[in-house]
């Protein structure tokens, strides 16, 4: 189908819009025939994806700079910018460390780095010690990995030494070919954000579709926002698949509760849970909130176990809880860091995070947002709200639209060029 033919199927509302040869041009809104098509689609049983040494399959091929430390940002970006298809991820810690939180640092980078949308990484710190942590940790998928230390090189050398590798990785892995993969071989992960009245009524309950329709075929997935399942929570300890599962989630939750949110909290959360744009879009307790996020779950699917903020899932495919903050970077940041390649990030007054090396698809039911905000959008359940469309049929629309992400088609916040990355610290530094 050609470009002009699938504007033409395109939904035209009011949306602003440019002109482009006299034809307006909007966000796909996923109605009429694309919809249709959607829901042929959504049974397809492959994708083309790349497989990594360890088995694991990615939907993306980068190759990455990844400084272990904010003394290493500025080597890494300079790398970036001698040689072209090469990433770097500057982000804010990585020095005086130190127990939980320096395990979660470690964690976080080496799950980035070993996350199959990688094909090899280039690790620069400032020591040699620690960023051959990092570089060891990675190295156990099989992939090319290296590391510098700037201490007794200096930034100009390092940056010479490493951009000359960088240049063989990207070489090597743009001749790396894509291979027939199934469906069940992915793994998907999901937040949601700018959470409002539409949000548990529409785009969350089609990420719980998803779920229902793909985890029996043996995906993996994972949610999280501890924080946010709060009033819920027994609701959610109600949908471990084991009692012992729940047993051990309410623990979790409650030592966030009495650790965390009861330790720091002045007199309440109303300048954070619910935030501004919640309580905008009509969420005006956080209770309202959890029942609205606990709809990504969908109706049949049950969580297996408990992943710590980062961690790898290691009970074989199904659905698991990772314990995460609500902040839509850091979750997605950690859930990347575990492993998964495709994100899914049901919005509704409108979000625009992305991430480095994870595709993150927006679904939003607000008609609002559509017209305000299309270009953010990858899937407008809106029809759900008008009785147009139905959940599962919505589910489908969004099943068609990972695939098609997985097969290499950019999301809307990729091709505006969203990398948010963003590490949790757990507490001070030394």
């Amino acid at each position: 189908m050609s470009v002009s033919q699938m504007v033409a199927n395109y939904d035209l509302s009011k949306v602003p819009s440019k002109t482009v040869k006299g034809r307006k041009i909007e966000a796909p809104a996923f109605k009429g025939p694309i919809a249709k098509k959607a829901l042929r689609a959504a049974a397809k049983d492959h994708f083309n994806g790349w497989r990594r040494e360890n088995g694991r399959v990615g939907v993306r091929n980068h190759v990455l700079l990844l400084p272990l430390d904010d003394l290493s940002n500025a080597a890494c970006e300079a790398v970036a910018n001698n040689v072209k298809g090469v990433m770097a991820i500057p982000h804010a810690y990585g020095r005086l460390q130190f127990g939980a939180d320096l395990d979660l640092h470690f964690r976080t980078l080496i799950g980035t780095g070993a996350n199959p949308n990688v094909a090899a990484v280039i690790v620069i710190g400032i020591e040699d010690g620690w960023t051959k942590v990092v570089v060891d940790g990675i190295a156990k998928t099989g992939k090319p990995v290296v590391g510098f230390g700037i201490e007794g090189h200096g930034d100009i050398a390092t940056i010479a030494r490493a951009s000359y590798v960088a240049k063989e990785f990207v070489q090597w892995s743009s001749e790396l070919q894509r291979e027939k993969c199934s469906v069940s071989e992915l793994w998907v992960s999901t937040k949601c954000g700018e959470s409002d009245t539409t949000t548990g009524l529409s785009s969350c309950p089609t990420v719980g579709a998803m779920y229902d329709k793909w985890l029996p075929r043996g995906i993996y997935g994972v949610f999280g926002e501890t924080s946010e399942i709060t009033g819920a929570e027994h609701l959610c300890k109600a949908r471990a698949a084991t009692p012992a599962v729940g047993e051990r989630w309410y623990k979790m939750w409650k030592a966030y509760q009495d650790d965390v949110i009861e330790a720091h909290k002045t007199s309440d959360l109303s300048d954070s849970q619910p935030t501004k744009g919640n309580i905008a879009g009509g969420l005006t307790t956080i209770e309202e909130k959890a029942l609205g996020n606990l709809e990504k779950i969908g109706r049949e699917s049950r969580y297996i176990d408990i992943l710590e903020p980062a961690e790898a899932p290691a009970k074989g495919p199904g659905l698991y809880f990772m314990d995460t903050s609500s902040a839509a970077a850091e979750c997605v940041t950690l859930m990347a860091a575990g492993g998964y390649v495709v994100h899914t990030f049901p919005t509704g007054q409108g979000n625009v995070i992305g991430n480095p090396i994870v595709p993150v698809i927006k679904i939003t039911g607000n008609p609002k947002t559509m017209r305000t905000m299309p270009e953010h959008i990858d899937v407008d359940v809106s029809g759900i709200l008008r009785r147009d469309v139905t959940i599962p049929e919505a589910g489908d629309m969004l099943i068609e639209s990972i695939v098609r992400t997985a097969n290499g088609r950019l999301t809307a916040a990729e091709a505006l060029g969203h990398r948010e990355y963003s590490m949790t610290k757990l507490y001070r530094s030394a």
